[in-house]
């Protein structure tokens, strides 16, 4: 493996102009540790911004983490340090020993690290990004835009997915020869991993970053996460990563204050803070931390080949009063409470994300009602090309904990989420979020008896399958996990000694599958045309029906939800055309855990109008099921 490059890293003047312009969107080519080759001489050149800083040096474990002895120089005006030497080299730890102008000396890790000590541990490793030999050309090759296509993630904590007997961590290697099996079975498009980038606390899940260009190493090397990547890409399984560019963890070898001042943080401790969190919000409009931010997003892409970002907390970014109800902020220079530097940062973000990979995945989970959040940014949107529906998922939720009885009078739960739906591109999350702090799992969230529990959660699941948007379930929630998420220990593997979680994983495998073999589930996921209400107001039975549509006629579902724990029989709903339906999903088959409430033949339509369709079926919908019905013979080779 060629560790030594054979060209200096230091940057050009061209490189540092655009580093302070905020338009150097490589800078790790050049910031941070390399192991370079320099006047014939095999070192490590090391560069670091720090403006404020009276003297920089590089402190190790070779030199007993006195960075006297190893200075950095400073380059003219820029702020800038750098150098080189040439008894240094892979796997030697590492901090830069600053000088405030004030005379405080401390140690700070390198904000640019491609690895780190494996926690508690805080010291930057000198590293190299050599060695793995990638295969995924194919599925680089046949990347296209999603808006037309299935996507259906699983979304999962690295840490707690499975653990080893004596509770210790799989690295990245090992997890991807148990996971690309497990995700190709079960019929994901794609993996979304919550944080990677190198954090001390393992309870904030990597939320509360300190390397942005470091994988964390509890998982192995930079080498060990490429293998995880290109084996699910080479599964046809598109990996995605949890970013967060809206605030950073205040601890001591972290950012903050990284040159004695408020270096990438807010000099204004009022708009730096984030109070609920205990962070600290970047400073957006200031040129260096665009160069480090943006160059983060796309070290991701282009080193590890993700296919896109999950961008955490945009709305923590964009808006001043963001969890400040009581005061504590002030309205920007026109009165608003847009954060316009984090509004155009977003904005040159995903620009220069596009430019470079056009057809990357930029997911933001943004909780407002924000609007043009996927708009693009030319047209003065954020300049995502999706968005989490958290107002669907916030409804839903509510509405499926409600108690039997209350729901009729929550209806609107139900049918309010269609009044937007399509005014963005919009993913739907049943996400980690929504089943840890005491929230409950999804399945625990369901009222009524055991097995009701389980219908209730194998409605849910088909419900969100067959709504508008993308897809996305948190891990466990496929098979019925009971407890919520420990975010300290494996999933509950054991509950497949019991047949329902068995069932019920086979359930979400059989609909993960129905899924993407159905154009009408995805086909015009963002086109009013790809849906139709049947019956939006039935409240006093709690049902209702609707139709999804494709680029097909012949493609065409209806589907039909029975939200109370009774079987509504002899229901009749409208069809389009007539002829023969057929029931080609049944979520109460006993296969799944359901009672068994079905339609056994073929429905033949009859010419009594109803739903505003000409022509109409009587069906019986099981209790908590959803049922979905296809025309013709197609519909029958389906049900086969």
């Amino acid at each position: 493996m060629k560790q030594y490059r054979s060209q200096s890293t230091l940057p050009s003047a061209e490189e540092i102009y655009l580093f302070h312009e905020g338009t150097n969107y490589h800078a790790y080519r050049h910031f941070g540790s390399h192991l370079v080759s320099e006047e014939g001489k095999n070192g490590v050149r090391f560069t670091v911004w720090a403006p404020d800083a009276q003297v920089v040096g590089v402190a190790g474990d070779w030199n007993n983490w006195n960075g006297d002895h190893h200075l950095l120089h400073r380059i003219e005006d820029t702020g800038i340090w750098t150098g080189f030497f040439a008894e240094i080299g892979a796997g030697y730890l590492y901090k830069y020993h600053i000088t405030a102008a004030n005379g405080e000396r401390f140690l700070k890790a390198d904000p640019y690290a491609i690895h780190a000590e494996v926690r508690p541990a805080t010291a930057s490793v000198v590293a190299t990004l050599a060695g793995h030999k990638w295969e995924d050309a194919a599925w680089r090759r046949k990347r296209r835009p999603l808006y037309q296509r299935p996507l259906n993630i699983y979304e999962m904590h690295a840490g707690t997915w499975r653990q080893k007997e004596d509770g210790s961590l799989y690295n990245y290697r090992e997890l991807a020869d148990l996971l690309v099996p497990y995700l190709t079975d079960m019929g994901y498009t794609h993996v979304e991993l919550m944080p990677l980038t190198e954090h001390p606390y393992d309870l904030s899940w990597g939320y509360q970053s300190t390397g942005y260009f470091a994988p964390t190493s509890r998982y192995g090397t930079p080498q060990d996460l490429m293998y995880f990547v290109d084996r699910c890409h080479q599964a046809n399984i598109g990996v995605l990563l949890d970013w967060v560019p809206g605030h950073f963890t205040k601890d001591a070898h972290g950012l903050r204050r990284f040159d004695g001042t408020p270096l990438y943080e807010y000099a204004d401790p009022d708009r730096a803070e984030k109070h609920g969190w205990g962070t600290l919000s970047f400073d957006f409009g200031k040129p260096e931390v665009r160069s480090f931010l943006i160059s983060s997003a796309l070290y991701w892409l282009d080193v590890y080949h993700f296919d896109g970002l999950r961008v955490d907390a945009v709305t923590s970014m964009i808006r001043l009063d963001f969890e400040r109800e009581g005061g504590g902020w002030r309205p920007n220079q026109y009165g608003g409470v847009e954060n316009l530097e984090a509004i155009s940062f977003l904005q040159q973000l995903n620009k220069t994300i596009f430019q470079y990979f056009p057809h990357a995945l930029m997911m933001a989970e943004e909780s407002s009602s924000w609007p043009g959040v996927t708009k693009p940014a030319h047209e003065n949107g954020l300049g995502f090309n999706y968005k989490w529906n958290m107002g669907w998922m916030n409804d839903t939720l509510d509405y499926v904990e409600t108690s039997f009885d209350e729901r009729p009078s929550k209806h609107n739960l139900l049918t309010f989420p269609l009044v937007y739906a399509y005014s963005e591109n919009f993913t739907l999350p049943l996400s980690h979020d929504e089943v840890v702090h005491g929230k409950r799992s999804l399945l625990n969230k369901m009222p009524g008896s055991y097995e009701q529990k389980f219908a209730g959660l194998r409605l849910l699941l088909a419900y969100q399958m067959t709504h508008p948007g993308k897809k996305l379930l948190f891990m466990g929630s496929e098979f019925g996990q009971f407890i919520e998420w420990k975010d300290q220990e494996q999933l509950d593997w054991l509950l497949f000694d019991y047949e329902m979680h068995r069932q019920t994983q086979h359930y979400t495998r059989e609909l993960n599958h129905l899924y993407a073999k159905s154009p009408a589930l995805w086909e015009r996921d963002h086109d009013w045309e790809g849906y139709e209400w049947l019956n939006a107001d039935d409240a006093s039975n709690s049902v209702i029906t609707y139709m999804r549509k494709g680029r097909k006629p012949a493609d065409t579902l209806l589907i039909a939800i029975n939200f109370q724990p009774v079987p509504r029989v002899n229901y009749r709903i409208g069809v389009p055309k007539p002829g023969t339906y057929a029931e080609i999903w049944n979520s109460d088959d006993p296969r799944f855990g359901g009672t068994g409430g079905r339609t056994e033949k073929l429905l033949v339509s009859e010419k009594i109008p109803w739903h505003q369709q000409e022509q109409s079926v009587l069906l019986t919908i099981p209790p908590l099921s959803v049922l979905i019905l296809k025309k013709g013979t197609a519909a029958k080779k389906a049900k086969s």
